[in-house]
């Protein structure tokens, strides 16, 4: 079974549109799992301007399902002075999804070249797996950085969806072929299968039934914003009948 992690990144950028606790994120995440969520996803940046490092850690005793944190490992609040690293070891969650992010990008929009950067990886994925945390690396739909992906000791890639979701509507067979490749590279190397960003309602059934072996999906903006027309409950229960 294909797991749904809920990211909830954009219910905290409402909450700090006015200040406040309104709407309450942390009640969000414990809703979403009531509702049926499988697991619950946060990607703290330095600016904090959605998740802050503060939710991160508030959040642990208060989820049941699993916890996935994301972020770049060189990652630092400022208020007060706070590592990424030292967060998710403190928190420990079930899972740290490493993401190469920019300072100040948007979102999300690249993996990581797990060639130039192989030295760093495999010394932060040993750190994370020394806390007994599962981890797993952002990655572009690319055999070779999967490959090399696997040599830092990952237990995971995930699989970054952008260009299969920007083609989709003009060919999704031809939208999904790299990433079908790419899934069964990973599944050659001994690693477990995530994928997430700017999957949604529309195109999430066409890609799990090409690539029905994915372990987890992590969905944030599409969903939160399904959510503003169905309701959190029916939204959830819909991205799961997605997963079969």
């Amino acid at each position: 079974m294909t797991k749904l992690s809920v990211n909830i990144n954009k219910v905290a950028t409402i909450r700090n549109a006015r200040g406040g606790n309104t709407p309450d994120v942390l009640q969000f995440a414990v809703d979403c799992e009531r509702f049926g969520a499988q697991g619950i996803t946060v990607h703290p940046r330095p600016d904090e301007r959605h998740i802050r490092y503060s939710d991160a850690l508030a959040l642990k005793p208060l989820l049941r399902e699993e916890f996935n944190i994301e972020g770049n490992p060189k990652g630092r609040a400022q208020n007060p002075p706070y590592g990424f690293i030292d967060l998710v070891k403190e928190i420990r969650p079930a899972q740290v999804t490493l993401v190469p992010d920019a300072e100040g990008v948007l979102t999300s929009n690249a993996g990581w070249d797990t060639v130039s950067h192989q030295d760093y990886l495999c010394d932060v994925v040993k750190e994370f797996k020394r806390c007994g945390i599962r981890v797993s690396i952002f990655i572009d739909a690319d055999a070779r950085m999967i490959e090399m992906a696997a040599k830092t000791g990952t237990d995971r890639v995930e699989l970054y969806t952008e260009s299969y979701v920007s083609r989709y509507t003009a060919d999704r067979e031809a939208a999904v072929a790299p990433f079908v490749k790419a899934a069964a590279v990973a599944h050659e190397c001994g690693l477990g299968l995530n994928a997430g960003h700017d999957l949604s309602l529309e195109n999430l059934t066409f890609f799990h039934q090409q690539i029905p072996w994915l372990d987890e999906v992590s969905i944030g903006h599409a969903l939160i914003s399904d959510a503003l027309y169905l309701g959190i409950e029916e939204t959830i229960r819909r991205y799961r009948q997605c997963l079969g």
